[in-house]
């Protein structure tokens, strides 16, 4: 079985899918084991037994549990509550709305219908090696935590394909996702092959009698045969395409085939192709790389940076360079290293790179995805995520800035976006370094990063938008909700053993 970590690493884990508390948003690192987690912080550790105690007071009080408590609308403002008493006032909650089911109900309805575009979605194919998720599945039900999972064998499509469905479309509010992949030099390592993508695309939307899924081709640079591959993928019509400069970004040891975005004998030949096919978002995974890869990964450093988008979009003014992550570096590290970088140079490494493209180069072609640079620091420092918002938000523009989650990863999307809707820069950070605010939930800014841009690069206009509001997916999910739908707060990865 390939891993990202090592076996030796993994052992030292736990799945996440086996802790003890399901807290509406993650009270510690989740990793898909793309990155090593970091042990539960003291701070996290501060927002979990504020978070319980809440739980056990306001949930008696209105008749839960602590589970049914935490899948509620006040579990979820009782989980920003406790992150604003830990790290200072950054998110937009109060005591009242966590005992209050009619307050807490009462805001979620009111932005329900929000526009919600996520262009950066997972799951597995059912014939992958990388059986972790199935492995965490069959450990659940050994456990007797959920019996019916030790009743019988546990498939991928049992977690992935059925639970992306439910997870992205019923416990959300997303309107319209889109599935991704990660490429590997061993073909069998795809997380999914670009027809399996395309076959998902086709599934979804003639269930919802809409467009609600989108995929990307996956373009592999370098690698023998890379062209007519990168043919066949257009033949599918995808709406986007999407690579990895650091190649083979599942088995790093051994990746054969890194390459550069400005580089014009490899990657240049596929934007014309990409151009010629009517393909103009190219989305490239950048940083996730912390420090401590540096050595271990040497070979692959120089690729994982944002140094050669620059010149990629001066020469390619008809293409749009969708950056995954925002070249974030520090996931997977001490969150308080990250806070340190910035209160002490009121920069983050690989985002205020990103961020100073614009101005540095003249150009308006780059983009940064949000995926896991929101979904690790809302976690881990919320500060830091403030300021990587602000930083991207003054660098790019709030029309330059993507929603997209990573999710399933880190389970059902809703706590991301709850985090982005309640998520406020601290005055003193606005003020010291000229961030502006990002206002409401459902304010200009806001509204722009959850749906209005993805939309405007994806070319779905206003009446299509409004168009979801009476398909068959959104009369399965008012289904769902009339039927006492409860979130699943999940997340299925690793997590470091306390």
């Amino acid at each position: 079985m390939s891993r990202f970590l090592s076996p030796e690493e993994i052992a030292e884990l736990q799945p996440s899918e086996l802790l003890p508390n399901e807290t509406p948003i993650p009270t510690q690192i989740v990793s898909s084991d793309e990155f090593y987690p970091t042990p539960q912080t003291g701070p996290q550790k501060q927002v979990e037994a504020r978070l319980l105690a809440m739980a056990d007071e306001l949930g008696s009080h209105q008749g839960m549990n602590r589970r049914q408590f935490f899948r509620s609308a006040a579990g979820m403002a009782a989980a920003f509550v406790a992150m604003n008493e830990v790290y200072g006032l950054v998110f937009g909650a109060s005591r009242a709305e966590a005992a209050s089911p009619e307050l807490a109900n009462e805001r979620a309805g009111t932005y329900r219908d929000q526009f919600i575009m996520d262009m950066h979605t997972h799951f597995l194919r059912d014939d992958t090696r990388l059986e972790r998720f199935v492995r965490m599945r069959e450990a659940v039900g050994r456990a007797g935590w959920n019996k019916p999972l030790g009743e019988r064998e546990q498939t991928l499509e049992d977690l992935k394909y059925e639970n992306y469905l439910k997870e992205i479309y019923l416990d959300s509010d997303t309107k319209i996702a889109l599935i991704s992949s990660s490429p590997s030099d061993e073909a069998q390592d795809w997380f999914l092959t670009n027809e399996q993508m395309a076959e998902a695309r086709e599934k979804v939307n003639a269930h919802a009698g809409s467009k609600r899924l989108y995929t990307h081709a996956i373009f592999t640079p370098g690698q023998p045969g890379w062209l007519e591959q990168l043919d066949a993928a257009l033949e599918l019509k995808p709406d986007s395409v999407k690579g990895y400069t650091v190649g083979d970004n599942t088995h790093k040891a051994t990746s054969r085939y890194p390459w550069r975005m400005d580089d014009e004998q490899v990657a240049y030949k596929g934007y014309e192709k990409m151009l010629k096919a009517g393909v103009k978002n190219v989305c490239v995974h950048k940083g996730l790389f912390p420090p401590s890869m540096d050595e271990r990964y040497p070979h692959l450093r120089d690729y994982a940076d944002v140094r050669d988008v620059a010149q990629a979009a001066k020469d390619w003014p008809d293409l749009n360079f969708i950056i995954y992550h925002s070249g974030y570096r520090h996931v997977g590290g001490d969150p308080a290293v990250a806070l340190q970088e910035f209160e002490t140079t009121g920069r983050i490494d690989w985002v205020s790179d990103l961020a100073d493209i614009p101005e540095k180069y003249g150009v308006s072609n780059v983009y940064g995805d949000l995926g896991q640079v929101f979904a690790t620091t809302l976690v881990a420092q919320p500060r830091v995520c403030a300021a990587i918002m602000g930083i991207l938000v003054r660098g790019l523009g709030a029309d330059h800035v993507c929603w997209g989650t990573d999710a399933i990863w880190t389970g059902s999307p809703q706590w991301q976006i709850e985090g982005l809707r309640r998520l406020e820069i601290p005055e003193d950070m606005r003020r010291r370094h000229g961030f502006a605010e990002l206002g409401a939930a459902d304010g200009a800014v806001k509204n722009a990063i959850f749906g209005g841009n993805n939309a405007r690069l994806y070319g779905l206009s206003e009446q299509a938008r409004r168009a979801f509001a009476g398909d068959r997916m959104a009369a399965i999910k008012a289904d769902y909700e009339r039927n006492g739908a409860e979130r699943s707060n999940l997340r299925y990865g690793y997590v470091a053993r306390g």
